[in-house]
């Protein structure tokens, strides 16, 4: 089924995959490199970047090192389901990912515009906007 939608030339693929699984075996990732060959609307999400093994990090993948993407990867760190249950609300939630990335020894240490949902929005408003503008007559 959501085959059927991203084949059409003028959806934007948003392809969420998990930091603490391999990558290239991500069926979304694969139907989305089959489909989209050369990754121009494709969006990657990285999640569960907090569950990782110890002393591994995904700062290759959310740098666009290991597969390309033109439109590139985000680094998110979604709500736990601990946070679901005690009510933590998505303000602080968001609050608790950006204190997760700025302490990180490995993350704080990137340029921004790769982490976080606030990132994450932005990014996927200027390329709907892009792509509208592309795409109406």
């Amino acid at each position: 089924m959501a085959e059927r939608y991203v084949c059409d030339s003028r959806t934007i693929i948003l392809c969420v995959v998990a930091a603490n699984a391999d990558m290239a075996t991500q069926e979304g990732l694969r139907m989305a490199r089959r489909i989209d060959k050369n990754g121009v609307r494709t969006v990657g999400v990285i999640t569960k970047i907090d569950i990782m093994d110890r002393g591994t990090n995904a700062k290759r993948a959310i740098m666009n090192q290991e597969i390309q993407l033109r439109l590139g990867f985000v680094g998110v760190k979604n709500r736990s389901q601990e946070d679901i249950q005690t009510q933590i609300s998505v303000k602080a939630a968001m609050e608790k990912e950006m204190n997760f990335f700025s302490s990180h020894p490995v993350y704080s240490t990137m340029p921004p515009g790769f982490l976080g949902c606030d990132t994450l929005t932005g990014k996927l408003t200027r390329i709907l906007f892009t792509h509208i503008k592309h795409n109406l007559p």
